[in-house]
C-alpha cells in the first residue's frame, strides 16, 4: 500500500470513529474537551485553553462561561496576572466529565463487541500499541 494512501485512510478513519463516539454525548465537544484539558493539566486560563483546543480565544470563553454557570468550572485570580483568571475542573465537573467518559467507553465497548469477532478484537488490542507510539511520536510525548 502506498505510504500517501496509508496515512490518508487513517487519517479519516481515526476521524470517523471519533466523531461517531463523540455522537453519544451529552453536552457540547467544547464544553467536554474544556473539562478534558482541565482534569489533565490542572488550572489553566482561558487563552491557555484555547491554544490547546486550537480554537479562538471566543470560542474558549463560551466554552468556560456555560461551564462556570453550570458549576463545572471555578475561576480564581491568576496568581501572578491580575488581568487573567484561573480555571479549575469542579468536582461536579470532574463527575460529569467521567460520566461522559464512561457513556462514550460502554457505547464503543458494544459497538466492538457486536462487529468484531474475538480474533479481530485481539488484533484491534495489538492496534492500540502502534497508534500510543505514534501519537507519542506526532505530539512530541
Amino acid at each position: 500500500m502506498d505510504d500517501d494512501v496509508l496515512a490518508e485512510d487513517l487519517r479519516q478513519v481515526i476521524g470517523e470513529l471519533v466523531r461517531a463516539v463523540r455522537a453519544v454525548d451529552t453536552m457540547p465537544s467544547g464544553e467536554a474537551a474544556t473539562l478534558g484539558y482541565l482534569d489533565r493539566s490542572g488550572p489553566l486560563t482561558a487563552a491557555d485553553l484555547a491554544a490547546l483546543r486550537r480554537v479562538t480565544h471566543q470560542a474558549a470563553t463560551k466554552s468556560v462561561k456555560e461551564l462556570l454557570a453550570d458549576g463545572l468550572v471555578r475561576a480564581e485570580p491568576h496568581p501572578t496576572d491580575g488581568r487573567k483568571q484561573l480555571l479549575h475542573i469542579t468536582d461536579s465537573g470532574r463527575a460529569r466529565l467521567q460520566q461522559e467518559r464512561a457513556q462514550r467507553a460502554n457505547w464503543l465497548n458494544a459497538a466492538i463487541h457486536e462487529a468484531l469477532s474475538a480474533d479481530e478484537q485481539r488484533q484491534l488490542r495489538q492496534c492500540i500499541g502502534l497508534l500510543e507510539r505514534l501519537t507519542a511520536h506526532i505530539t512530541g510525548r
